[in-house]
């Protein structure tokens, strides 16, 4: 389905009123292979598989780029909004759940786990509702009983623990390692939170981030294509334009570039935003992984080969910002360079 953007319309009319005639919007290469990549990215990455699976059905669509843009303008929000389903979301809790609490560790949540995700709806419905609290509660009891896990614990963990519901970068694993470590915690708090807890907390706290910079930026993709087709249209308008007109259409093509650059905005603060922020938890996860490597105790066994891809994964967080943040300067040149265009004076 094409759209037409309101100010395309305005613009327009405006040239049919000034006798000139306003050139056919043509797709740009350069930003449908950049909305690809993006596509990619959510097809990987975004939290929610049913939109990770319409991202893919975008990627191998026989209409090419232009089934791509629709994903990026329309399909990703009709995925969400199907995806934030109640139904959905449950499935969705129940893969993760099943992924960051491991039958070694957590052996009554991953089997109650995989367990909702090969029944129905009622059954995923009761794991979310009851299941996953009750099969929690019964993997705890288990530890307590074997105890070993409580008398490792060392005054070091507990520092470490500690610390982390002072300084993580995550909220989420700030949130779990407060509870832990709160008034009236017991060690077997604290070994739940080396569990599990700690590997659900960090999860949530990737998927989180992903899904925030996926979805705003979307939405800056998709008001930037539009804005940069209008002040594509507008400057050709402009040179074809006759003499007596050319002026007021150069100086129309002028603010059509100018307010597609502002629109680049947002998205530039926010991705260098976003580069920090995985810079930081890079860094982070890179001091868990060490102190994972160095502990003796069997309270870091779960966490050791999770700090580590844990780490790549905000590394690769970070340079995906970086990518996109120099795209979004790039984008904000080519604005800057048509407005130039339109404001000296015409040969």
């Amino acid at each position: 389905m094409v759209r037409y953007s309101w100010a395309a319309v305005v613009f327009a009319i405006v040239l049919s009123g000034l006798g000139i005639a306003a050139p056919a919007a043509a797709a740009d290469p350069g930003l449908s292979a950049w909305n690809r990549e993006f596509v990619r990215l959510v097809a990987g990455s975004h939290p929610q598989e049913l939109v990770r699976a319409d991202a893919w059905v975008a990627l191998i669509s026989e209409d090419g780029d232009a089934a791509v843009d629709e994903f990026v303008d329309v399909g990703l929000w009709d995925a969400v909004q199907r995806a934030d389903e109640v139904g959905e979301q449950h499935a969705d809790f129940a893969r993760r759940v099943l992924a960051t609490f491991t039958s070694e560790f957590s052996p009554e949540v991953h089997a109650a786990a995989q367990h909702a995700l090969n029944g129905g709806d009622s059954d995923r419905a009761e794991f979310v509702l009851t299941g996953f609290a009750a099969a929690q509660n019964r993997d705890r009891q288990a530890r307590a009983a074997e105890g070993s896990l409580a008398r490792a614990l060392v005054a070091e963990d507990r520092a470490f623990v500690r610390n982390l519901a002072a300084t993580d970068p995550g909220a989420q694993v700030r949130a779990s390692a407060t509870w832990a470590t709160r008034t009236g915690a017991t060690d077997d708090d604290l070994v739940a939170f080396f569990a599990d807890g700690w590997t659900h907390a960090a999860v949530l706290d990737l998927e989180s981030h992903r899904r925030q910079e996926i979805e705003s930026d979307a939405r800056w993709r998709a008001t930037v294509r539009r804005l940069l087709a209008d002040a594509q249209e507008a400057e050709q308008a402009a040179l074809g334009a006759a003499e007596e007109f050319r002026e007021q259409a150069r100086a129309a093509a002028a603010r059509a570039w100018r307010t597609a650059g502002e629109s680049t905005g947002p998205a530039r603060t926010a991705w260098a935003g976003a580069e920090q922020i995985a810079l930081q938890q890079a860094a982070n996860w890179r001091a868990v992984a060490a102190a994972a490597a160095a502990a003796t105790g069997p309270n870091w066994k779960p966490i050791a080969g999770v700090a580590t891809r844990t780490q790549s994964s905000w590394t690769a967080e970070r340079e995906w910002a970086a990518e996109q943040a120099r795209a979004w300067n790039a984008l904000l040149a080519k604005a800057i360079e048509g407005e130039t265009r339109m404001t000296q004076p015409a040969r």
